[in-house]
């Protein structure tokens, strides 16, 4: 059985260090050489696909901060509930910069083996980030 706490610990660690530093070398500790991203919005992404995305969110958002809100560990499965703010200063997917302050939350549902994660499945609404933007107006209800 693995433990827990030190589970909770490597997934906070790597996150904070790839995501809030841009330090991509720690999702080594955490992520499988096999890992696979997958995602509603494009074709899966694998380990250094993914990396080079963060740097591409980054160098939009270089104050990104993304705060874990709550992981929930059972067997070899995690679930991260987490949100990211940051401001929107350089290009990001062809939006110029727009110099506001955008953030958006989502959830990871992570699968491991032994003490890596070879999948994640990510949710989040990138309307939210395009409404931060000025990009797209969403609806009152």
């Amino acid at each position: 059985m693995t433990d827990h706490t030190a589970r909770r610990a490597l997934i906070a660690n790597a996150w904070h260090h790839a995501w809030d530093r841009g330090d991509l070398d720690a999702f080594d500790a955490l992520l499988s050489p096999r890992y696979q991203r997958h995602g509603a919005h494009g074709p899966a992404q694998d380990r250094d696909t993914f990396k080079a995305s963060v740097l591409t969110t980054r160098a939009a958002f270089p104050d990104l901060t993304t705060t874990i809100d709550d992981i929930v560990l059972e067997q070899d499965s995690a679930a991260i509930r987490w949100h990211s703010t940051g401001s929107h200063t350089g290009e990001f997917l062809g939006i110029p910069t727009t110099g506001r302050r955008v953030e958006v939350s989502g959830a990871t549902f992570a699968r491991f083996e032994d003490d890596r994660i070879t999948e994640e499945f990510v949710t989040w609404d990138p309307r939210t980030l395009l409404s931060a933007l000025g990009i797209i107006s969403l609806g009152q209800d």
